[in-house]
């Protein structure tokens, strides 16, 4: 996808992606489900009737108003640095790192960051996997940009996340107001995983000049924006450790599926209730500004190899269509969206080119033939990692250029 954010029936149909995977199969969708009990740790349970509930959870989701120049203005405080605009060309430049080096760039994908989470094993088995300068990741490519910002010492942990966690991890059956389904599991899950070590962890490398950017895209400015995951580790505390998981969560929240995430910024003394959610919906990866891309400006682009890691196929995929409202909006979903992701791609292999910047790609190959069964189908993510794992080990993985059709 491109780094503009997408036009309303783009989003749609992503957004669509995944309630038809579960209109497909019910039974997967329903086991998803967990007893309210399961639910203790996120909110307590209330004996209150189901009307005054609702009016609580009206009440508890009112926003003050704010306006698009609040907006603009607004930082999160006591860390200027955080973030900036995806199409921020000034503020881009200067997050970047003083130095070059390989990027590593990581797209959003669901259950397919198997495939990148098997890369990166098998990848670092080889003995050839460098340290990057950059690391940037979308939708579910953030976690798994997070676990690779750090090094080969959390390939356990990616093994764990993209082939065990399965439907029940990551979402909840039932309406939200704002959603279909809710992402406390999701939530639960990623605060067992990103711990004070882990945001130690992220500070020290951010000290050390690496950089690490996920991508969410905001609702009420209808734009995607890059934090910057080091600068706040950096900051440490509570605070910053709630913030990056809130970021991690919103890059992932698809809306009108998944409940978008409220982070709060301040301008002018005044504090804001942003919504954020699908980094996807600003792009399918994140590199640069679009501006900074469309022009010859490599000096601005400190990148030695570029390595774009895509948690899909690329190329079309047959397969004989059966009539009936799930499948058919599932196979329109999915040549949309191949169709997006591959004109990104050609694009960044352009730009690649005109700078003389190393240009790898690598993606779920066409000969891989299983089908998930259902969302977060943990057998299908095990054969996808090791598909993966064996192309990241024996230097198979990457392409020099996009493929021919």
């Amino acid at each position: 996808m491109r780094i503009r954010v997408l036009s309303a029936a783009s989003i749609a149909i992503l957004a669509a992606a995944c309630l038809s995977l579960l209109i497909s199969d019910p039974l997967a969708a329903a086991t998803a489900a967990r007893k309210p009990a399961d639910k203790s740790e996120i909110s307590a349970q209330s004996k209150e009737p189901a009307q005054s509930k609702e009016a609580a959870k009206d009440a508890q989701r009112r926003r003050a108003p704010f306006t698009a120049a609040e907006q603009n203005a607004a930082a999160i405080a006591g860390i200027p640095d955080a973030r900036f605009w995806a199409d921020s060309e000034q503020d881009f430049v200067r997050a970047l790192p003083s130095h070059a080096g390989p990027w590593l760039v990581l797209s959003g994908g669901g259950a397919d960051g198997a495939f990148g989470a098997g890369l990166l094993n098998g990848w670092s088995q080889s003995g050839q996997r460098p340290e990057f300068a950059v690391v940037t990741g979308v939708s579910t490519g953030g976690m798994l940009a997070t676990l690779a910002f750090l090094g080969s010492s959390t390939d356990g942990k990616l093994r764990e996340q993209f082939t065990n966690v399965s439907a029940a991890d990551v979402f909840e059956v039932g309406g939200t107001g704002e959603s279909l389904f809710d992402t406390w599991p999701l939530k639960k899950l990623i605060a067992k995983e990103v711990t004070p070590e882990l945001l130690a962890g992220v500070a020290a490398e951010y000290k050390r000049g690496r950089r690490l950017f996920v991508m969410t895209t905001s609702l009420d400015a209808e734009r995607p924006m890059v934090w910057n995951m080091g600068a706040i580790a950096a900051k440490g505390g509570e605070a910053a450790l709630e913030l990056f998981r809130n970021i991690l969560l919103a890059s992932a929240s698809l809306p009108g599926l998944f409940p978008p995430v409220v982070i709060e910024s301040e301008s002018g003394g005044k504090t804001l209730q942003e919504l954020h959610a699908e980094g996807g919906l600003g792009g399918p990866f994140f590199v640069a500004p679009p501006a900074l891309l469309s022009r010859a400006k490599s000096a601005l682009l400190p990148i030695t190899e570029l390595y774009i890691v895509v948690n899909s196929k690329l190329a079309p995929d047959f397969f004989m269509t059966e009539r009936n409202t799930a499948t058919v909006l599932a196979r329109s979903i999915s040549a949309a969206l191949k169709s997006v992701m591959r004109a990104e791609v050609d694009r960044i292999y352009a730009v690649a080119k005109r700078e003389g910047i190393g240009f790898n790609l690598a993606y779920v190959e066409d000969s891989f033939a299983k089908q998930a069964s259902g969302p977060f189908d943990t057998k299908y993510m095990q054969a996808l990692f090791e598909r993966a794992l064996e192309r990241g080990r024996d230097g198979t993985a990457f392409r020099k250029e996009p493929p021919e059709s």
